[in-house]
């Protein structure tokens, strides 16, 4: 695990282990939230700590952001600057200080989303995203991202029995179509990074997908 400094440097606390850095990923409806508290009580059994957070938000500041971005109208560069300013903000107050504390941190989204929706669905150049995830990350990189695969429609079946909306969540078919694009094509140029997750499948089906890969991330990088 690289972990950076807010100057861009890289930095390690020498009295802990290293932890390690989680997202889930996919489109609307595929499960992730269900996933990740299961995912939370696997490792606390495995001796692990963790923390699970949520973008945008995971800060009072970035819960702030968040609210203006799931209701307000605004353009698009301005819905990406402000994804990458709630991320700015996550990462220096909570990611990088539970990682390098060596604790697992499991977050709902991170970067790959803004490649997926704010460059594939809106269509901002992924070149302007990519400067930004490296003038706010540096170096670092999600150890393992589990990409929750699912049919669009199905995905919006799930949606309509939610209550309120975000302005996300009703947009419409071609855009999801989008977003499910950026996400496969993200996985192949991240392959190492990503774990596909038929979504599809059982509760109990998906988690213990998920189990075996973060069983060979135990075995692979110890505790």
């Amino acid at each position: 695990m690289n972990v950076i400094d807010n100057k861009g440097e890289m930095m390690a606390d020498v009295d802990h282990p290293m932890g390690m850095f989680i997202t889930f990923e996919g489109t609307e409806g595929a499960g992730k939230t269900t996933q990740i508290n299961r995912v939370k009580t696997f490792l606390e059994a495995e001796g692990f700590e963790v923390v699970t957070t949520r973008e945008p938000g995971g800060t009072a500041l970035g819960e702030k952001i968040r609210g203006l971005l799931l209701q307000d109208d605004m353009t698009q560069m301005t819905e990406l600057l402000l994804m990458f300013a709630a991320r700015a903000e996550h990462l220096d107050k909570v990611i990088i200080p539970a990682i390098s504390a060596g604790k697992w941190v499991l977050c709902d989204r991170f970067t790959e989303s803004s490649y997926a929706y704010q460059g594939y669905a809106r269509g901002i150049s992924l070149e302007k995203i990519a400067v930004l995830e490296n003038l706010i990350q540096g170096s670092l990189r999600p150890d393992c991202t589990f990409w929750f695969d699912i049919p669009i429609i199905e995905g919006m079946k799930r949606v309509q029995n939610r209550g309120e909306k975000d302005r996300f969540e009703v947009e419409n078919l071609a855009f999801f179509e989008a977003v499910s694009e950026g996400f496969r094509s993200l996985s192949k140029e991240r392959f190492l990074q990503f774990y596909k997750i038929d979504a599809l499948l059982s509760v109990d089906e998906v988690s213990d997908s998920i189990y075996q890969r973060l069983r060979e991330l135990i075995a692979q990088y110890g505790r």
